[in-house]
């Protein structure tokens, strides 16, 4: 098993991309906590996942924006397992509004999810890592957003080409002690998340939500498909997995061809 003896946080884990990554880390041998909000009931997410997995799992309700939650998190992460070795920063949320129409509260919101709540997390977890001396693994779930735009989507590519960013810092900062830092840049999943943006595009395009699909979302792609949870979990496993620190500060398109960079 590839993550045998490792801690991994998610955070955004009880659902969609998140709790797909927590099950592969889990069927890999990781002990995994799932940080998410009350509503979207963690702790009965690690229960099912405990169940098909026979893994240690922790459901731990936190908004990623909170600093004080953030740190409890973390802390009862390493109280209940000793360490953490994997942050898996995925929790995330949209607008769908142009510029000149957006709140300033919407804007704030969705730049705190990612970029904030990423932020939160990757120094309470540097802060264990370094402590420990064993090194790890800090993974940001970008998007295709973080190398290319999309009208509508103001917050939301800032954000995540924010994150490009502050991967390629964590890469410097955390090389002397052996943790890494890498972006995983997925295009359309049909989680929750874009399911919600097919309707609200479709208004504000004019167009049907099966165009949204078809002629928007994966127009760019090489065959027409969504990507999948599983693929993103596949590559989740391999920066988490990896030795050394040859891939740090890299990112990696899962796309379907929609961006190749």
């Amino acid at each position: 098993m590839l993550l045998a003896g490792k801690v991994a946080i998610v955070t955004g884990g009880a659902q969609g991309i998140g709790r797909r990554i927590a099950e592969r880390f889990a069927s890999e041998g990781a002990k995994v906590v799932i940080v998410d909000l009350e509503s979207a009931n963690p702790k009965s997410a690690a229960r099912e996942i405990a169940a098909g997995t026979h893994r240690d799992i922790l459901g731990v309700c936190a908004d990623v924006t909170a600093e004080d939650a953030v740190e409890s998190a973390v802390n009862e992460t390493v109280s209940a397992f000793g360490g953490v070795d994997i942050l898996v920063s995925n929790a995330g949320v949209q607008n769908i509004c142009a510029v000149d129409q957006l709140a300033y509260s919407d804007w704030k919101r969705v730049i705190a999810v990612h970029l904030d709540g990423a932020f939160l997390f990757t120094r309470a977890c540097l802060q264990k890592m370094y402590a420990t001396g064993r090194g790890g693994s800090i993974i940001y779930m970008g998007s295709v957003h973080s190398k290319l735009a999309s009208p509508l989507k103001a917050p939301y590519v800032a954000a995540k080409h924010g994150l490009i960013g502050l991967c390629r810092t964590i890469a410097k900062e955390g090389a002397p002690h052996g943790v890494r830092a890498n972006v995983i840049c997925p295009g359309f999943v049909r989680t929750q998340l874009v399911e919600a943006q097919i309707p609200e595009q479709a208004q504000r395009l004019g167009i049907s939500p099966e165009d949204v699909a078809g002629k928007v979302m994966l127009k760019d792609t090489v065959d027409g498909q969504f990507t999948t949870p599983d693929e993103i979990a596949d590559a989740a496993v391999f920066f988490a997995s990896a030795k050394g620190l040859a891939f740090t500060g890299q990112s990696l398109v899962v796309s379907h061809g929609w961006c190749m960079d």
